[in-house]
């Protein structure tokens, strides 16, 4: 490395700004705090500064970030001490060990340089720096010192600081830490053995996959789009291109699954308690707008299901960033008691042509022509809700209210919790028969089909669910024959339209917990471009 690059900009520990531009006479010593070798060699830098400060610039970049101050103050250092946290400057400079030494001439040439700790090397620096400034030689017991000591490895070597300055020296836009295969292991048991998946083999995520996968979004690969629970880890726009590279993903699917975690990674939505929970809720995903067709989503024949490539991946990549990000792994933080089939991905778009009603995005105040993805925790799902007979709008409604009470138990009413219903075409056009229903009828028809005396509610032989004995006695007749729908409102309960023509089956997803306590449906814009 030429004489060129032998420059820095750095803080001293006051915050002033101490450049160097590779002029002599100066000395620059790189070290670190935890070096044992920089600890012997701080001592003897100190007394060349004492020596020949007024004539020579001494400067020491350290590598030890908020440690740089305890490493001064353990010497009584009075020449400036640099921050090299970064490790930027040891960088561009290819150290390689610390302490690592230049001696800069007059003329700005490095008239010597080492590494470690050899005494000799040391006692011919000072000597050198004497004769140069027509100074006395250092006071210093070379004796006391050890003859020789080996350095420590740069801090810059590092693989997670590394691959970032390594990826910034050459312009590249990834920053996370690379992993070296070996090249007799298998990739795939590779990322198995590393614990990245989910159970299914994974897309290795080489440096070309990702940049290609980059591609897909305007945002910068280092934006921080979410803090990721229960690790809180920082997940950037690469670490999310990456996990969605693993999953199988397009690089047009990418603004989804971006907009996905930030809706999960609110407090409302609570995806530390979706994920934590021994209930087994899992995330369900909808997404409407224009991105659904643009993209390929799957709204109709078989949306719930597998076979589409955007529906399945886009939803495996929000769970694994929440499992390689967030650090929820199944047994670990996740400890749901049976599992759930949706934890590997839920997500599909809403038949929003086939709907005679405003669709999700729409009742949930975003315009037509957004494109939106939002996210429900749901413990169940999908259940079919089979009525082939009814003909009448109130009968295939009061059929899908009933289908209803099995949400957590069918004799548990009055629940404030989500139920996402999936209403299917054929349904559809008996509900809406002369403009018959609308969703908000739809949902008082529920309500009023599922409404049972609080009697019914009360635990009995047959199930220990429900009201206790005790509480029912204090009711009273009066009180045990008032009604109770299935609902605590009308406004847990979400409506979308997907499925094929063929076949009336509709379908519902049973939620988790509601409000506060557990978490609430969320929904994000998807920023494209």
């Amino acid at each position: 490395m030429g004489n060129a690059s032998r420059t820095f900009n750095l803080d001293d520990l006051t915050g002033t700004v101490q450049r160097f531009d590779g002029d002599g006479p100066a000395l620059v010593c790189f070290v670190k705090e935890d070096c044992e070798t920089c600890n012997i060699a701080g001592p003897v830098l100190e007394a060349l500064h004492q020596a020949y400060g007024d004539k020579v610039r001494i400067l020491l970049p350290g590598q030890s970030g908020d440690k740089n101050e305890a490493f001064a103050q353990r010497h009584e250092l009075t020449m400036p001490m640099l921050d090299d946290a970064g490790c930027k400057a040891s960088f561009e400079w290819d150290i390689e060990i610390v302490p690592s030494v230049f001696w800069f001439d007059e003329t700005g040439k490095v008239a010597t340089s080492f590494e470690g700790f050899v005494r000799e090397d040391w006692q011919a620096l000072s000597d050198q720096i004497a004769a140069a400034t027509d100074q006395p030689p250092a006071q210093i017991d070379w004796d006391s010192l050890p003859a020789w000591r080996p350095g420590c490895g740069s801090k810059h070597f590092d693989p997670e600081i590394y691959d970032k300055l390594r990826a910034e020296a050459d312009g590249s836009a990834l920053r996370a830490r690379k992993v070296e295969i070996a090249s007799g292991d298998d990739v795939a048991e590779f990322m198995f053995d590393q614990g990245f998946s989910d159970g299914l083999p994974l897309v290795p995520p080489t440096p070309e996959r990702v940049t290609r996968m980059l591609a897909g979004t305007h945002r910068d690969p280092q934006e921080v789009i979410a803090t990721v629970p229960p690790n809180m880890g920082e997940a950037t726009v690469e670490k999310i291109a990456i996990n969605a590279v693993m999953a199988g993903c397009k690089p047009e699917y990418l603004p989804v699954v971006i907009a996905a975690v930030q809706a999960v990674c609110t407090d409302e939505f609570n995806i530390h308690g979706v994920t934590a929970t021994t209930m087994g809720a899992a995330t369900v995903m909808i997404v409407n707008g224009p991105i659904c067709d643009q993209i390929g989503m799957n709204s109709g024949l078989g949306a719930l299901g597998a076979g589409n490539r955007a529906n399945a991946t886009i939803g495996r990549a929000l769970r694994l960033v929440i499992r390689n990000v967030g650090g929820a792994t199944t047994g670990g933080v996740e400890r749901s008691t049976m599992g759930n089939p949706m934890k590997y991905t839920m997500c599909f778009a809403e038949n929003e042509e086939r709907s005679p009603w405003e669709p999700l995005h729409v009742e949930r105040g975003f315009a037509r022509e957004d494109s939106v993805v939002t996210v429900f925790a749901m413990t169940g799902g999908p259940v079919h809700l089979v009525d082939q007979t009814s003909r009448k709008p109130d009968q295939i409604a009061g059929s899908l209210g009933q289908g209803l009470e099995g949400v957590f138990l069918p004799k548990m009413h009055n629940l404030p919790i989500d139920a996402l219903l999936v209403v299917c075409p054929e349904h559809i056009n008996t509900l809406t028969v002369d403009g018959a229903y609308s969703k908000d009828r739809l949902r008082d028809r529920i309500q009023e089909v599922t409404s049972r005396p609080l009697s019914q509610m009360v635990q009995d032989d047959q199930s220990g669910a429900g009201i206790p004995v005790a509480d029912a006695e204090k009711m009273g007749p009066e009180k045990l024959a008032q009604l109770a729908p299935k609902f605590a409102s009308k406004d847990f309960i979400h409506i979308v339209v997907a499925g094929g023509e063929a076949g009336k089956f509709s379908s519902a997803f049973h939620g988790w917990a509601t409000g506060e306590v557990g978490s609430i449906s969320v929904s994000r814009k998807i920023e494209l471009g």
